[in-house]
């Protein structure tokens, strides 16, 4: 873009975490603090999908990077992948919170109770265990920035996604309660909301499905990664730096109908 200011020193010296970022808005979000100097620990269950993203990252913008595979739904596996990333980058400043499933799609009294489970422990539990391990880690750093990923099933309800819309809904008073516990212990923690993204979420969606999505948004297309990315990167910088404990809408006015 012509006139865009230069963000490429925004996050020297910072490390990030960032999880689900071996594809999708995830990777979109560790090419842009990349880009912007920050280290960046790729974190992301397929590991090998991490590994190359790591490399791209050092490759492109000269930058350290570590990848971690990690199971956001076991506890165990998020505080040995944090471990990792401080062990390898140093201490940890940034974090956005990613990972995410679809889960299927079935009226509520329909809904299978084992994809309920599956879909309540990878989006919302996925992101408790996350800030579980990522705060103490900022606290021994001395402060930073989390952004937790939520969708416009943050606030609004769609129909036959019961799980998906109950935890994305969670994300959001997870964000605000941890905002006010951490607030005045130099720890910002906000939410970016977007609406339908080119993802590989949407790799499977009929011709008829993806114009559907379309025309749910006013702006009349869906979203990119990277323009979630810029959001998130928004609010992990300092020029946010008096924002807290509220979620930022990327989706072509979708809430706003």
């Amino acid at each position: 873009m012509h006139g865009s200011p230069d963000h490429s020193t925004e996050f020297a010296g910072r490390a990030a975490f960032v999880t689900g970022s071996a594809s999708g808005i995830g990777l979109a979000v560790a090419r842009r603090l990349a880009a912007g100097g920050a280290s960046v620990a790729v974190a992301d269950i397929n590991e090998e999908g991490a590994r190359a993203v790591a490399a791209e990252l050092r490759e492109t913008y000269g930058v350290r990077t570590v990848a971690v595979g990690v199971d956001v739904t076991d506890p165990a596996s998020v505080e040995a992948a944090v471990e990792t990333a401080v062990r390898r980058l140093g201490a940890l400043r940034l974090a956005v919170n990613n990972a995410g499933i679809g889960g299927p799609v079935a009226p509520m009294h329909r809904y299978p109770l084992d994809e309920w489970r599956r879909v309540i422990g990878t989006n919302l539990d996925g992101v408790f265990h996350s800030l579980r391990c990522e705060l103490p880690a900022m606290l021994a750093a001395g402060g930073g920035a989390i952004v937790n990923m939520g969708s416009s099933c943050s606030t609004n309800g769609f129909p036959g996604v019961a799980a998906y819309a109950a935890a994305k809904h969670g994300v959001i008073g997870l964000t605000k309660t941890a905002a006010l516990e951490y607030a005045a212990r130099g720890i910002r923690i906000n939410a970016v909301v977007p609406g339908f993204i080119e993802t590989p979420l949407l790799a499977g969606a009929s011709d008829a499905e993806r114009a559907h999505l379309v025309g749910l948004h006013p702006a009349g297309r869906l979203g990119t990664a990277e323009e979630v990315a810029e959001m998130a990167a928004f609010l992990l910088s300092e020029r946010s730096s008096f924002v807290n404990g509220s979620h930022h809408l990327v989706d072509g006015a979708y809430a706003a109908q």
